[in-house]
């Protein structure tokens, strides 16, 4: 009960936060303010607001109650945006390091992903991306052989390789398939992304294809918990559901 409780707690906040209710910069109530509101300990209260902290969403100033540090980072996918092209518009500075370039065979999931026969070549990257200066996500990414050249005149510090594809080449991506899940930190994640070994991450995979269907890029992305929240929006109307009687379709 007592777990459940500063979950209650942390989720109210959570909305009270992201409904704007306490803005970017405000003060959170005082723990003995928040223990009252909600007839619960000192220390549950404690836990709810280490969780939001665990989330980015308040921190703390020495000598000074908890404040708010942002909003939700919210990523829609009904538009096909670059991480660099949706932070941007969402107005967050946005930076990028890569880590790693190498040429090397496709694995046998690359190799189908990409439709590559057997045994061609990718380029290989890997890149730290960071929000607001802060670690936020680890992209492992295999490139065609026909975009790795390209890939491979960008500067270690290109903050979008997607938007420079298409400026310099015309390389511009159409389509974009999104497979979502989640995955524990292994060693060079929690360095990198500064978190502790088996903390959880969102990861996203997905395949971007050029408007005739050629494959770009097979990325795998890695997420900081609480660094951007991914949204859908379905409609019946786009893709209606079938229901009958005695069965299940879909």
């Amino acid at each position: 009960m007592a777990a459940s409780r500063y979950l209650q707690i942390a989720e109210a906040l959570r909305r009270s936060i992201l409904g704007g209710e306490y803005p970017v910069g405000s003060q959170l109530p005082s723990e003995s303010d928040l223990a009252a509101r909600w007839s619960a300990s000192r220390g549950t209260v404690r836990q709810a607001v280490a969780l939001l902290a665990s989330e980015g969403l308040i921190g703390s100033r020495q000598g000074a109650r908890r404040i708010v540090l942002r909003r939700e980072r919210r990523h829609s996918f009904a538009e096909l945006n670059s991480f660099a092209q949706w932070a941007q518009g969402e107005g967050y500075e946005i930076s990028s390091r890569i880590l790693t370039r190498t040429r090397r065979p496709a694995t046998p999931t690359e190799s189908t992903r990409l439709t590559l026969p057997p045994g061609a070549g990718v380029l290989y990257v890997v890149r730290l991306r960071l929000l607001d200066g802060e670690p936020a996500m680890l992209e492992r990414t295999a490139y065609a052989d026909w975009v790795a050249p390209s890939v491979e005149e960008l500067p270690d510090d290109c903050v979008s390789i997607m938007n420079s594809l298409a400026d310099a080449h015309g390389i511009v991506a159409h389509y974009g398939d999104h497979l979502i899940d989640a995955v524990p930190a292994g060693s060079v994640d929690a360095r990198l992304l500064h978190v502790r070994r088996g903390s959880p991450l969102l990861r996203q995979r997905h395949l971007t294809c050029t408007a005739t269907g050629r494959p770009i890029e097979w990325t795998d992305d890695r997420y900081v918990a609480g660094a951007v929240t991914f949204s859908v929006s379905n409609s019946a109307d786009a893709s209606p559901l079938s229901r009958r009687a005695g069965r299940l379709d879909g």
